[in-house]
């Protein structure tokens, strides 16, 4: 299993993940027009993200990851925000995983981002053990408050 950036010939591989993500999650898979955006935000003249394939030794995509840099005024640094991180069921601890995460990881370290954030959903107890292994602290003195425009 490897690490790949997503380039635009595995975009197809990039959706059906975000499809089987959003399986997963129970949520509606993006449309037509969403996945016009997302192909756009990630090989247009300024990229709004950068995201990672996990591809096995057959060339097989089974995950993927979203990541993007926001801004610390305190750290007077980028933050490496972590958007989305997801491995086929079947896949799952096979690495796969665990290797994305130090991929966004190390994009943060490379850039000179002060930290990596995220978001998990309070279910999700497979991510949020996940999480914990890698010593990441959930920082529940912050509320995730959202407008949706």
């Amino acid at each position: 299993m490897t690490v790949i950036a997503l380039t635009p010939d595995r975009f197809a591989d990039f959706i059906r993940l975000i499809h089987a993500l959003a399986e997963y999650e129970k949520l509606d898979p993006p449309s037509d027009d969403a996945i016009d955006r997302l192909y756009a935000d990630a090989f247009g003249p300024t990229p709004r993200f950068t995201a990672f394939l996990a591809v096995t030794d057959a060339d097989e995509a089974i995950g993927y990851a979203i990541c993007l840099e926001t801004y610390s005024s305190f750290l007077a640094k980028p933050t490496m925000y972590l958007e989305d991180l997801f491995v086929l069921e079947e896949y799952r601890r096979s690495g796969a995983g665990g290797s994305l995460f130090d991929r966004v990881v190390e994009l943060g370290r490379e850039r000179g981002c002060g930290r990596v954030d995220w978001q998990v959903l309070d279910w999700n107890m497979l991510a949020r053990d996940f999480y914990a292994r890698r010593g990441a602290t959930s920082m529940s003195e912050w509320m995730l408050y959202r407008i949706t425009l």
